[in-house]
C-alpha cells in the first residue's frame, strides 16, 4: 500500500523534483528545514488559537493585511521537494530543543558517549558480588529466563518455523479480554490468567522482589489508583504473558489512562532480563577464573554477538526520561541506598523540559496534553549499561545493555544502503524489543519503523571484540530472531501495526495478541445533530483502493459539492499523499479552496481559517497529521467530507463536534459524508461499532445514520 501511495503522489504532484541524493541525505536535509516551517512560530500560533473566542479573527486579519497581499496559499507550505519526502522527514515540529548530540549537522560521530566508565561497566572484567548474586539459586529453580534462553533449537524446528503456518487458539481473560495465542512449533497451550500470585513466584532478580511493590504503589498513588496487590489487574495479566517470553501485542494503550502502568510493567520485565543475563555472565567469569588451566567447555556460552539485549522504541524524549527514572527506582532497594548513575545531570538537561507558560484560554483535549507532555523532540538515542548497583547513561552502544531510541534516532544511525557511515551491528543480539506507542509512529514516519525491523537480528559485519567461546550457539547459528521477544503497544489496531506483529516477529515461544472488538463506536460521542452518510466504494484489491477512492471522490462525491450553496466544506484527508493529489486536482480544476497540512506556516494557517470561516473559500483541505499535532478548532464548517476514515477513531467525533463552534448554531442543512471500502473494516468498527460494521460490509448500499446529540 505504501508503494501505491508513493506512486499516486508521484503521478499527481507534477512539481515534485526527482530524487537526486540518497534517502539518508534527504532525511538530514529535511530534518533541518521541517521544524523551521512550523516550530519557530508555534507559540504565536497557539496564542492566536487561545484568542479564538473573540479576538482571533481581528489578529489574523491584521496579519493578513501585512503579509498576504493576494499571495498563493502554497507559499506557506514547505517546498514541493520537501513535500515529496514528507513521509521521510516528518520530525515533529516542536523539536526546537534538540541537543547537539543528535544534530544532523554534527553527524553521528559527534554524539556524546561516556568512555570514562568503560572498564567499570565491562562485563568481561567484572565478577559477581556474593551478596547480590542469586544466579546459583536461579540455577536450582526453573525460571522463565533460563527456560527461554537455554532452549537449544534444532534445524528442523527452524525450518518448520520458516515454512509452516501458525496454529492459533482463543481465550478470554478478565482484564485483557479476548486473546489470540498463536505458535508454529507446537499446538498452542492456552495460558491461564493468575488471579493472584506472590512476587516470589515470578522468579524476579533478587533486588526487584523488594523494589517492585514499593515503586508500583508510588505510581498507583500518584495516578489515584488503588490496588491491594503489588500489580494492577492489567499489569498482572500483561506481566504474566511477558514473563513467558511470548510476543505480545496490546492495542489499547493510551497515554491518558493506562500508559504509565504499562510502561512500568515492561520496565520491570526488561530490567529483570538484563540483571539475570548479566548475573549469568559475571558468575561464569568467576567460574572461568577459578577453573583448572587447559580445560575447555561449552557450559560458559552465555552471551550474544554484541552486548545490547533490550531495545526500547519510544516516540519522544519525555518517554525515555520516564523509562530511565523507572529503571533507577527499580534498582534502588531503599531511599538511603541510592545507586550510582553516571551522567545523570547531563541526561536530565537533555531529556527534561522546562515548564512552558501557555495562554490561559488555550484548551486542548486531555489526550493531547497527555501525549505531548514534556520534551517532545523525536530525534534521540541513548545507551544504558547496568552492572549490579550502578547505571551508566550515554554508554556506547556496544557497551550497553539497553538502548532507548526513537524511530528517527535509529534511522539516522542505521543509515541507508550505500552510505559509508552506518551501523546496525548493535541490533544483532537484541533479545527483547519493546515498541511503545506504535500509533504515534503512523503520524511521524512509519517507514522508519519498517527500516528498523529489517535490520533487527542480522549477523554483524564486524566481531567488535567478542569472545566467541562465550557466544551462545543460537547467535552463532543466526537464529537470534527466533529467540527475540517483541512487545508491541499501541492505542489502536491498524493494518500496518498488525503487519509488524505478523511478519516481523518469529519468536519460537509464540505470540499473544489482544483482539477486542469495539461494540460502540466513536460516533456515539458526536454531540451535534447531524446526518452521517457512509458511501461505499468498490475496490478490486487492497493495492487499488487509493486510485479507486480518488476516482470515486472526483466522479461521484465532489460534483454534489461544487454548487456555491454547498459552501464551508471541510475535506479531512488522513494520507499526506492523498492530500497532495487532491490539492493538485483542485488547482487544475480552479476550484475555490484553501489547504492546511502539517507543513503549512503560521501565516498560511491563519489566512486559510479566516477565508474558510468567512466563506471566501468554498473548500478547506485538512490533513490528519495537522489535526494530530495541533488540534485547532476549525470554525465555519457546514459540510464535512471524510475522504477516508480517520486513523484515530476519536478524531471522527472531534471533527464532527467542531460544527458546534459555528456562531450561527445548529443548521438543518449540515452534512457529513464518509468514504469507505471493505478494506476499512477495523477503522469502520471503531467509528460505528461492530454491529453496524457487519451490516454495512454485507450491504453495498450507502448507509445513512442520524445522530441526535449524545447517543
Amino acid at each position: 500500500q505504501s508503494e501505491n501511495s508513493d506512486k499516486s503522489s508521484a503521478e499527481s504532484d507534477s512539481e515534485t523534483e526527482p530524487e537526486q541524493v540518497s534517502v539518508y541525505h534527504k532525511l538530514l536535509a529535511t530534518l533541518k528545514t521541517s521544524p523551521e516551517s512550523e516550530s519557530g512560530d508555534d507559540d504565536e500560533s497557539e496564542s492566536e488559537e487561545a484568542g479564538e473566542s473573540g479576538t482571533e479573527m481581528d489578529s489574523e486579519e491584521s496579519q493578513e493585511n501585512g503579509e498576504a497581499e493576494g499571495s498563493e496559499e502554497d507559499e506557506n507550505d514547505m517546498p514541493d521537494k520537501e513535500e515529496a519526502t514528507a513521509e521521510l522527514s516528518l520530525g515533529e515540529e516542536q523539536a526546537d530543543g534538540a541537543d547537539m548530540s543528535c544534530d544532523p549537522n554534527h553527524g553521528v560521530t559527534e554524539e556524546f558517549t561516556d568512555v570514562k566508565h568503560e572498564s567499570e561497566f565491562s562485563l568481561e572484567t567484572n565478577f559477581i558480588e556474593e551478596e547480590s548474586g542469586d544466579h546459583d539459586a536461579d540455577e536450582r529453580r526453573s525460571n522463565p529466563f533460563k527456560q527461554h534462553m537455554g532452549k537449544e533449537m534444532e534445524e528442523k524446528e527452524v525450518e518448520r518455523m520458516s515454512t509452516f503456518s501458525k496454529s492459533s487458539s482463543q481465550t478470554k481473560w478478565p482484564r485483557l479480554g479476548q486473546l489470540t495465542f498463536s505458535s508454529t512449533l507446537e499446538k498452542q497451550k492456552t495460558l491461564k490468567a493468575d488471579k493472584e500470585f506472590d512476587v516470589k513466584q515470578l522468579h524476579l532478580h533478587k533486588p526487584l522482589e523488594v523494589t517492585w511493590p514499593k515503586v508500583n504503589k508510588q505510581l498507583l498513588s500518584s495516578l489515584n489508583k488503588s490496588c491491594d496487590s503489588c500489580f494492577t489487574p492489567l499489569q498482572r495479566e500483561l506481566f504474566c504473558i511477558m514473563n513467558t517470553y511470548r510476543d505480545l501485542f496490546y492495542p489499547e494503550r493510551t497515554a491518558l489512562t493506562n500508559g504509565e502502568e504499562i510502561r512500568l510493567a515492561y520496565c520491570l520485565h526488561a530490567l529483570n532480563h538484563v540483571l539475570k543475563a548479566n548475573a549469568q555472565v559475571l558468575s561464569n567469569n568467576a567460574k572461568r577464573r577459578d577453573r583448572k588451566p587447559g580445560i575447555d567447555t561449552d557450559e560458559y556460552r552465555d552471551q550474544g554477538l554484541t552486548r545490547p539485549k533490550v531495545l526500547m522504541v519510544v516516540p519522544f524524549r519525555e518517554c525515555a526520561l520516564r523509562i530511565v527514572h523507572n529503571l533507577i527506582s527499580l534498582l534502588e532497594v531503599s531511599s538511603d541506598k541510592k545507586i550510582d548513575v553516571s551522567n545523570k545531570k547531563r541526561f536530565k538537561g537533555e531529556f527534561g523540559s522546562e515548564p512552558e507558560e501557555k495562554p490561559p484560554n488555550l484548551k486542548r483535549p486531555e489526550d493531547y496534553e497527555a501525549v505531548f507532555a514534556g520534551n517532545i523532540d523525536d530525534h534521540f538515542r541513548i545507551g544504558v549499561a547496568i552492572l549490579q548497583k550502578s547505571m551508566r547513561l550515554y554508554a556506547p552502544f556496544y557497551s550497553s545493555d539497553i538502548i532507548i531510541a526513537s524511530p528517527l534516532g535509529m534511522r539516522t544511525v542505521i543509515g541507508a544502503e550505500g552510505e559509508k557511515k552506518r551501523d546496525f551491528d548493535f541490533l544483532s543480539s537484541i533479545e527483547i524489543l519493546i515498541i511503545d506507542q506504535a500509533d504515534i509512529y503512523l503520524m511521524q514516519n512509519w517507514e522508519h519503523v519498517l527500516h528498523l525491523m529489517k535490520h533487527m537480528n542480522l549477523l554483524p559485519l564486524d566481531s567488535h571484540g567478542v569472545d566467541f567461546s562465550r557466544v551462545r550457539m543460537l547467535n552463532l547459528n543466526n537464529w537470534s530472531k527466533y529467540y527475540r521477544q517483541t512487545l508491541l503497544f499501541s492505542a489502536l489496531q491498524d493494518p500496518q501495526i498488525n503487519s509488524i506483529f505478523n511478519k516481523h516477529c518469529f519468536n519460537y515461544t509464540g505470540q499473544v495478541a489482544v483482539r477486542n472488538i469495539p461494540q460502540i463506536g466513536s460516533i456515539s460521542h458526536v454531540v451535534v445533530q447531524l446526518p452521517h452518510v457512509f458511501r461505499r466504494l468498490e475496490a478490486e484489491s487492497l493495492t487499488s483502493v487509493i486510485d479507486t477512492r480518488f476516482q470515486f471522490f472526483v466522479d461521484k462525491v465532489l460534483p454534489e459539492y461544487r454548487d456555491a450553496i454547498m459552501s464551508h466544506t471541510l475535506i479531512y484527508v488522513p494520507s499526506y499523499f492523498d492530500y497532495v493529489r487532491l490539492r493538485n486536482y483542485f488547482k487544475k480544476e480552479e476550484l475555490n479552496f484553501v489547504h492546511i497540512c502539517e507543513y503549512t506556516k503560521k501565516a498560511g494557517i491563519c489566512r486559510a481559517r479566516r477565508f474558510f470561516l468567512k466563506g471566501e473559500k468554498q473548500f478547506l483541505l485538512l490533513t490528519e497529521r495537522f489535526h494530530f499535532y495541533k488540534r485547532y478548532t476549525i470554525k465555519g464548517i457546514k459540510n464535512l467530507i471524510f475522504y477516508e476514515l480517520p486513523t484515530y477513531p476519536h478524531f471522527y467525533s472531534e471533527i464532527c463536534n467542531m460544527m458546534k463552534a459555528t456562531d450561527s448554531g445548529v443548521d438543518a442543512t449540515w452534512t457529513c459524508t464518509v468514504l469507505y471500502s471493505k478494506y476499512d473494516a477495523q477503522k469502520l468498527a471503531a467509528v460505528v461499532g461492530i454491529d453496524r460494521t457487519a451490516q454495512m460490509l454485507q450491504s453495498k448500499k450507502n448507509v445513512h445514520l442520524f445522530i441526535t446529540g449524545e447517543n
